[in-house]
């Protein structure tokens, strides 16, 4: 049983909905986790350590010199410890006797929250070792570092180079995992694309076969798993088509068989002369003859026929022609590209099934089609006595009629909506009843573009 927590209900309306995206995020999630963590560790035992332990030399150093001005003051010795300091520790002192510094940091002033990262480590230090009044200097010179501090007699200046603070180690470890983070991700994206590439094809093609379309060019490719989908695709294709070519050579012989007596039988009745027993009697052949074609027809289906190119519109158009020619009120209105790929042999005799079942009850027919975005929809309303809500859907069901909800017409055999539907479906789309604002019957086809 799956059991869903509180914070994936939350996520889910933010993860991405197509799988190249979703499996490229479950590549990159980790890996920047992952990095996350060892930056973090990396800072907290590398750069606070390593810089911790420079600031603390360079601090007493500092004091180094400041205590050994103090001790002996001669201005020779004191030029030889600066000297020294130059030559040795790569610090420029300077001594500047009678100035003071301007805001300088003390003990009881010092705050380390008002210096940057990289300031912080030194300025701890030096509160620490040298109980003097000072300041640092990061801005002035580039790539230097100056250390004022306030003496009794004066002020001395040290000036080094930053190397002396900062290792430049963190900047190559955030450049490299940096670096390394985008070739693995465009290895990673190469990689996905060629294995999502055979599921896209198989999507594709199960989407074509669906609406009774070829892929000719599919072929089973890709992993394992992908390659086992495509080849049992392509074996139940196979399946239902063999199922459906022994079906129609079954029906070829049934509707020989069944049309030859009735053939036969209309010609006995036609020399029997005009009777009222012989008129009704050829009626029940008319009826017999035109329920055993509608039989064939909801059996044989619309398989047989290749998909192709169809003006939807030319299609509406051309059938308002029809019914108008036999009198019937339809009116048909277009909005949008209709073209699409179906069967309009199929497509037409479901359009004409339900004008003939609408038009059968009604006085005015109206067919409005119009395309919204990959989907054309079509509404084909009349002014009839329509269906109870609670009964619509028992006429999709086989040779089901409910001439009592729609008027006393008897004729028909019950397959008109039941071909209509198999006609939608074949095609990959969906058909439902509802009420139509003119105050009969709605029926809405969602096809496919």
């Amino acid at each position: 049983m799956r059991i869903n927590l509180p914070f994936e209900l939350g996520l889910r309306r933010w993860l991405p909905k197509r799988l190249f995206p979703r499996a490229l995020l479950i590549i990159i999630t980790p890996m920047i986790v992952l990095q996350a963590i060892v930056a973090w560790f990396f800072y907290e035992r590398h750069w606070n350590s390593v810089s911790a332990h420079m600031a603390f030399g360079v601090a007493g150093e500092i004091a180094l010199i400041i205590d050994q001005i103090r001790l002996d003051p001669d201005p020779q010795k004191v030029d030889w410890l600066f000297n020294t300091a130059r030559r040795h520790l790569s610090l420029e002192v300077e001594y500047l006797p009678g100035e003071t510094l301007e805001n300088p940091i003390t003990r009881a002033n010092f705050d380390d929250q008002n210096f940057s990262l990289k300031d912080r480590m030194l300025a701890r230090n030096l509160v620490t070792r040298i109980w003097r009044p000072f300041t640092i200097d990061t801005e002035t010179e580039a790539r230097n570092f100056i250390v004022a501090v306030e003496l009794p007699e004066g002020v001395i200046r040290l000036t080094t180079r930053d190397e002396r603070l900062y290792s430049l180690t963190i900047n190559i470890f955030i450049f490299g995992m940096m670096g390394t983070s985008v070739i693995v991700l465009f290895i990673a994206i190469l990689f996905l694309r060629n294995q999502i590439r055979p599921i896209r094809w198989l999507a594709s093609a199960a989407e074509k076969f669906g609406k009774g379309q070829e892929a000719p060019d599919f072929r089973p490719s890709g992993a394992a798993e992908v390659r086992q989908a495509a080849r049992n695709l392509l074996e139940m294709k196979q399946r239902m088509t063999r199922q459906v070519e022994q079906r129609s050579e079954m029906l070829a012989g049934v509707s020989h068989d069944l049309r030859s007596p009735l053939t036969r039988m209309k010609l006995q009745l036609a020399m029997l002369g005009e009777t009222d027993e012989i008129e009704a009697l050829r009626g029940d052949v008319d009826d017999m003859q035109r329920m055993v074609d509608d039989y064939l027809a909801y059996a044989r289906g619309q398989d047989q026929e290749p998909a192709e190119p169809v003006d939807f519109a030319a299609l509406l158009r051309s059938i308002e022609t029809d019914m108008q020619r036999q009198n019937a009120n339809v009116s048909v209105e277009t909005v949008g590209d209709l073209d699409m790929i179906g069967r309009p042999n199929g497509l037409k005799r479901c359009l004409v099934n339900l004008v003939e079942n609408s038009r059968r009850f009604a006085d005015r027919i109206s067919i409005r089609a119009e395309r919204r975005v990959n989907q054309i929809f079509v509404q084909v309303d009349d002014d009839g006595p329509g269906i109870p809500a609670d009964q619509r859907k028992d006429v999709f069901q086989p040779f089901r009629r409910l001439d009592s909800a729609r008027g006393p017409d008897a004729g028909g055999a019950g397959l008109g909506l039941t071909i209509a539907r198999d006609v939608v479906r074949q095609h990959g789309g969906d058909i439902r009843l509802l009420d139509s604002p003119m105050g009969g019957l709605r029926v809405e086809l969602r096809l496919p573009v």
